[in-house]
């Protein structure tokens, strides 16, 4: 099986690529334009039976704990839409795109691969933003809004290519801090990405 692994920064991944696990790497940088832009050139070029991202996110509070390790069932452009006067409404709401034009489903990216079932990790519900922000309200709009265990900057993006390209696809998230905590002595960075690269190595083996 080709495997390519997909990542916003090197640094997420640095133990993977010091395990040599003699599968393609691609980093894209950091936001949703990076990724659609890099991500969508290597698959015009290249054939995979796998495309994996992963990558370290941020959690809500309430279902999952610090420096676990998720995958994401389902993504969305959390971002973009129109806020007036404190209430968060999606361009699917205003008319602007139909909900279930593909690749969305109920204004959602669905990740339908198969290979999901074989994945030992509990499964999240994901969205991805732009910007990163300490707003409380803002925030549980997002959360509420989305029904959203994490947030990334990148998901979103990543489940829109595959899904334009057929291809099967994984998004693998370590959780690193909760989603509004800018002090970043409260965030588990070391022990996020250890895990995260030790559940990758596992999937990459057992996809061998």
């Amino acid at each position: 099986m080709k495997v390519l692994i997909v990542a916003a920064t090197e640094f997420e991944i640095k133990p993977l690529i010091q395990a040599q696990r003699n599968v393609e790497m691609l980093i894209t940088g950091i936001g949703s334009s990076a990724t659609i832009y890099h991500l969508t050139k290597k698959l015009l070029t290249n054939h995979y039976d796998l495309v994996i991202q992963a990558g370290i996110a941020g959690m809500f509070a309430g279902k999952f704990t610090l420096g676990a390790v998720v995958f994401v069932k389902e993504d969305a452009f959390a971002d973009i839409g129109i806020e007036e006067k404190g209430e968060l409404r999606t361009i699917f709401e205003y008319g602007f795109l139909d909900k279930n034009e593909f690749p969305f489903s109920d204004g959602k990216l669905l990740n339908p691969s198969a290979i999901l079932e074989k994945i030992p990790l509990p499964a999240a519900t994901a969205i991805t933003v732009n910007m990163v922000s300490d707003n409380f309200v803002h925030n549980e709009n997002f959360r509420q809004k989305y029904h959203a265990d994490i947030e990334s900057m990148e998901g979103a993006a990543f489940h829109y290519v595959c899904l334009q390209h057929k291809i099967n696809f994984l998004q693998v998230r370590s959780l690193s801090n909760v989603v509004g905590e800018r002090d970043k002595s409260r965030w588990v960075i070391d022990s996020s990405i250890r895990n995260l690269n030790d559940e990758l190595v596992k999937i990459i083996d057992n996809f061998k």
